[in-house]
């Protein structure tokens, strides 16, 4: 006797009824990658906020304590590999169902999995700007003039903390070197958008432009407490479009949801494999 054949879901109905999604993808979308997030289910926050802007430009010490968590936390982040989450919605786009994906991510796990239309709304870490004169150089390059100006740094090992970060809590980072600029002795920066820093205006109006054009919107693995990216479930309900969300506690966005599906992203996606 033949097996009956599996129901499907309401995320798999949800695809299935519309051609042009508009996706959004946060931290639970890399989590099973071994990146950590940053909140917990009830959307606060896990662990001290990220850098600040302001604070990074303007304070030396700052950029000590960043520069020297990330050289012990870009190891890991550097090897980190897509997971069924990334490849269930390159698997969406190849089936000419994603118009776009915006990712709030800076992991570019979603480009290595093979997606195409991604726009990487907070930046990529895997690339610095020097904040004087804008040259970009390669962060594995950066990473290795860290090392030689710190070897003692290297011996170190701390627990991962999200975006490359690691928890160095307990360390004195005033002897810690961060190399200049090469071409203008300029400040280094990860070529990322920090809290108290803004989206760039073209990245903002590209996607909006994508979005106008989707039929829904999808959303996965995201809280959506930065703005930056609730501001695209706003404009999508004021379209009147369905949104569908993927993720574990609650969102900012509850009240505009069409559907929403409590459960990893790998295994609530498995359906695209």
């Amino acid at each position: 006797m033949a097996n009956a054949p599996l129901a499907s879901s309401p995320l798999q109905d949800f695809v299935g009824r519309h051609e042009k999604l508009f996706v959004l993808t946060g931290a639970g979308c890399s989590t099973n990658s071994g990146i950590p997030d940053y909140r917990d289910s009830n959307g606060n926050w896990k662990r001290t906020q990220p850098v600040n802007f302001q604070s990074f430009m303007s304070d030396e010490h700052t950029r000590r304590r960043y520069w020297a968590r990330s050289l012990i936390g870009w190891r890991r982040f550097g090897q980190a590999r897509p997971n069924d989450a990334h490849r269930a919605l390159a698997r969406l786009e190849a089936n000419g169902r994603c118009g776009m994906l915006l990712t709030q991510n800076v992991d570019r796990l979603h480009q290595s999995a093979g997606h195409r239309q991604v726009i990487d709304l907070h930046g990529r870490l895997d690339l610095v700007r020097c904040m004087g004169c804008g040259r970009k150089t390669p962060r594995d390059e950066f990473q290795h003039a860290l090392g030689r100006a710190n070897a003692a740094w290297l011996t170190l090992d701390a627990a991962d903390a999200p975006d490359g970060d690691a928890d160095l809590e307990h360390e004195e980072f005033s002897s810690f070197q961060v190399p200049p600029c090469e071409a203008c002795g300029g400040i280094l920066k990860p070529d990322v958008v920090f809290f108290g820093e803004n989206v760039p205006r073209d990245i903002v109006a590209t996607a909006q432009d994508h979005l106008a054009q989707a039929d829904a919107m999808l959303i996965v693995g995201s809280s959506l407490m930065v703005y930056s990216g609730f501001r695209f479930v706003q404009a999508a309900a004021q379209r009147n479009i369905p949104i569908a969300a993927v993720n574990l506690g609650r969102t900012r966005a509850d009240d505009l949801l069409t559907l929403k599906v409590e459960e990893r992203c790998e295994a609530a996606l498995a359906f695209l494999l």
